[in-house]
């Protein structure tokens, strides 16, 4: 260990450390990724970099494979792990939201990770120094993307200069591995939102933040959860729940519409005064699809801000916990 993080861990109490690892039917992954989260966390607690109070906790979003029992198996060996288990499927934004709300009350700092070893476990290690340093958040930011396909590549990053251009504050490149410290997270728990877009809420929290690069590796085992249906719902959902700029643009269409349809009234009328009664049927015809096709691409745009408005006035809850094992959980 280097004279820095010796230095830091003087100036501040031994941290307890928890990681949150959402699940949804990855069996095939669990043990591995217990197995290199064990070496991390043995060599971080022999440096006295963390506590041995640490834990790592797996979140079983409503697997329909043997997630669950290989999460209890991995507790009932070591006491470093502990489990949840939401009530139904409720997505990865809703188990991730769930296991940082638990760690918030266990740890002085809590990371989040995918499952799928995609993410770096050597850098936990560079988190917590970074968190040590002063950072209530550390990002976790890919330094390049060459394990992506070249569709996958131009498709994640026009998102993310989309969500820029549409005046979303985010982390370019970044996923959901980050360190978040214990004040950050009372910080996320008081946005109530149900149409959840972390990437989106965490930069609003406001409070020191700093980034840690890694290369992004090939997923383990199994099959990516995110097919492209899901990740381009999952990009709709983000944008629609921070810009209102789509809703904008859909009334500047409507105002250039509305001038070409004066355009076009002009000259029908000059047509009609020259006696060309017959021309013009090609126009009218492309004017009626042009706005009937816009027409409907606004009401479904509005819709959309309607739909999430009525959302959230009904107060559902994200996510309704089953069962915690391996920490002391009082249902609230």
């Amino acid at each position: 260990m280097n004279n820095e993080c010796e230095s830091l861990i003087e100036r501040k109490s031994i941290t307890t450390v928890c990681i949150v690892i959402p699940c949804y039917n990855e069996a095939a992954v669990i043990e591995e990724a217990a197995k290199q989260l064990v070496m991390v966390y043995n060599k971080l607690i022999g440096q006295s970099m963390i506590s041995p109070e640490s834990k790592i906790l797996f979140v079983n979003d409503g697997s329909l494979d043997q997630s669950w029992t290989l999460i209890k198996q991995q507790v009932d060996k070591n006491r470093l792990f502990a489990g949840l288990s939401l009530a139904r499927n409720k997505g990865h934004q809703n188990a991730l939201l769930a296991g940082l709300m638990i760690a918030k009350d266990i740890a002085d700092a809590v990371i989040s990770m995918d499952v799928d070893l995609q993410d770096d476990v050597s850098c936990i290690e560079q988190f917590i120094v970074k968190y040590l340093s002063g950072y209530d958040i550390v990002y976790g930011v890919r330094s390049a993307r060459d394990t992506d396909s070249f569709f996958k590549r131009v498709t994640a990053e026009s998102f993310y200069k989309l969500m820029k251009f549409l005046g979303v504050e985010i982390v370019f490149n970044h996923a959901d591995y980050r360190l978040m410290s214990k004040r950050a997270l009372a910080g996320l728990s008081e946005f109530k939102e149900v149409n959840l877009f972390l990437r989106g809420i965490i930069p609003q929290i406001g409070y020191p933040s700093t980034t840690v690069s890694y290369e992004r590796k090939e997923r383990f085992a199994g099959e990516s959860k995110y097919p492209l249906k899901k990740m381009l719902s999952f990009a709709f959902n983000g944008i629609t729940s921070f810009s209102i700029k789509p809703i904008r643009f859909v009334s500047m269409l409507g105002g250039i519409s509305f001038l070409v349809s004066i355009i076009m009234l002009t000259y029908s009328m000059i047509s009609y005064a020259l006696g060309n009664t017959v021309s013009g049927w090609t126009s009218l015809g492309v004017s009626i699809w042009a706005l009937g096709g816009l027409q409907l691409l606004a009401v479904g745009v509005v819709g959309e801000y309607i739909g999430k408005v009525y959302l959230e006035t009904k107060r559902r809850p994200n996510y309704i916990i089953d069962q915690v094992i391996g920490l002391k959980y009082e249902k609230k």
